[in-house]
């Protein structure tokens, strides 16, 4: 079966008929939520089964919940974690660790809700003028230490079945703009961003799937990396990744353009799958018309992605967060 080149989203609580007639007819490849279709556990259960009904399929089914400023899920349904700067930072030696056992209790909840994919690890590196949007969803600034913070993040979404994907790539903590309301621009040679921003993705370039930054790097395409074929090729060849590769949300104001021109322009780039968030039914309907099925590479990559889901490991609730407690000196979560 051969999917649509698009994750999308729901207006609500439910799928409406029209969304369920859309979703039959044009067979996206998976969904993602935000908090406004996230009211109870048997709700967001409903409202996955409802996506999946719909393709007639397991689709993968994400949302970012990477604990901190940025959780779709909140309290009472789920954790309500320090950001993961801060994190990372009473840790201390043992961020490791710690980042592995608190990213298995978000995709034990993840899971028990239906939801087999989380937008994270998140290994762009922070910087003395990285912008506050940003900063403190970072692991850190050293290269090797985000890339090892990194795997424990997949690991602990793996082992729980849940599918990671790695962003921004190739890197968007040079950014001194919030790519959601502007586009960044960086300027730094090839071999200086290899040196740093690119290593954490070069050093995960096994993991499943990935996801675009908004930036562009000046010396090298002046288009901004999501659209631009160069930064695609190498994200694949200089960085090595052959998992599936998603764009960020193609609405942000970063990119300028219709969504249905700019899902054609980042698929025609070399992205595989287009993310369409927070559009009107029309709109969504006209960004699933423009990005069409995906390409064979494409597909055969979502296959290989979906092929990375196992049945969760065991875990033990208490013991997990008594000995995150323990690591982190009582200082788990925010509040």
């Amino acid at each position: 079966m051969r999917f649509g080149a698009v994750i999308t989203d729901a207006e609500g609580l439910r799928l409406t008929p029209d969304e369920k007639a859309l979703f039959k007819e044009m067979n996206p490849f998976g969904f993602i939520l935000f908090a406004r279709n996230i009211e109870s556990a048997d709700q967001t259960r409903a409202l996955c089964e409802d996506f999946r009904e719909a393709v007639g399929r397991n689709c993968l089914i994400t949302v970012d919940q990477e604990g901190g400023r940025v959780q779709r899920l909140r309290a009472p349904l789920a954790r309500e974690w320090l950001p993961p700067l801060d994190h990372v930072a009473h840790a201390g030696d043992q961020a490791e660790r710690a980042m592995y056992l608190r990213y298995r209790l978000i995709a034990h909840e993840l899971l028990g809700l239906g939801i087999d994919s989380n937008c994270a690890p998140m290994v762009d590196l922070a910087r003395e003028g990285t912008h506050a949007f940003l900063k403190n969803r970072c692991y850190g600034s050293d290269p090797e230490k985000v890339s090892a913070i990194g795997r424990a993040v997949a690991n602990g979404h793996f082992d729980c079945g849940v599918l990671p994907v790695v962003k921004h790539m190739p890197g968007h903590g040079l950014s001194t703009l919030d790519s959601h309301h502007e586009l960044p621009h960086v300027d730094l040679s090839l071999s200086a961003l290899e040196a740093a921003d690119f290593a954490p993705f070069r050093a995960l370039n096994d993991l499943p799937m990935g996801m675009t930054a908004h930036l562009v790097y000046d010396q090298i395409d002046p288009r901004p990396a999501t659209i631009s074929a160069g930064m695609m090729t190498m994200i694949r060849e200089r960085i090595g990744f052959d998992g599936l590769i998603m764009t960020d949300d193609i609405t942000m104001k970063a990119l300028n353009g219709a969504p249905a021109d700019l899902a054609r322009q980042a698929l025609d780039a070399g992205c595989d799958v287009a993310l369409h968030c927070n559009g009107a039914f029309e709109e969504r309907a006209q960004v699933l018309e423009a990005a069409g099925e995906m390409s064979d590479a494409a597909q055969a990559r979502a296959d290989r992605a979906l092929a990375r889901r196992q049945p969760p490991q065991e875990l033990d609730i208490q013991a997990a967060e008594a000995e995150l407690s323990a690591l982190m000196g009582g200082q788990v979560y925010a509040g």
